[in-house]
């Protein structure tokens, strides 16, 4: 499953014209395997010994790359910090409120909202997010 998402992500950055590079691919490698929802720091730390003269700068622009074409997206919730996630089909976040932890939860009722709110408010609805906060497994058990 993740090398087939890994060759429709370079498929995607071919047919944009967006160079493969080795850095690139390492970075989109990451993010599909990482269930974690990284941050450009976490990513940066993960590869900076396979890639030593690779600055955090360089993974930014790769990951402002990537969302330009569609391949992440830029997830501006939880803690201060960015986090990106590979996972561009509709889902949810439930974010633990003690450790920044991001699960992705997909409930298909809710795929219904966006109907629903233009019927009712008759916007023309371009998106739509939800997350839910909590604890996580983890967080509880240490809170114990």
């Amino acid at each position: 499953m993740a090398e087939e998402k890994l060759h429709g992500a370079i498929e995607a950055m071919k047919s944009s014209g967006v160079r493969i590079t080795p850095q690139r691919h390492a970075i989109l490698e990451h993010l599909i395997q990482s269930m974690a929802h990284p941050t450009a720091d976490e990513i940066y730390k993960s590869l900076e010994g396979k890639f030593p003269n690779m600055s955090v700068a360089t993974v930014y622009n790769n990951l402002r790359v990537f969302k330009e074409i569609g391949l992440v997206k830029e997830l501006t919730y939880g803690d201060s910090s960015s986090r990106f996630d590979c996972v561009t089909t509709d889902h949810y976040h439930i974010i633990c409120d003690d450790c920044g932890k991001i699960v992705d939860f997909h409930y298909p009722g809710l795929d219904e909202v966006e109907t629903l709110a233009e019927q009712v408010t008759g916007f023309q609805v371009g998106d739509h997010r939800m997350e839910i906060y909590g604890s996580c497994p983890d967080c509880q058990k240490n809170k114990h």
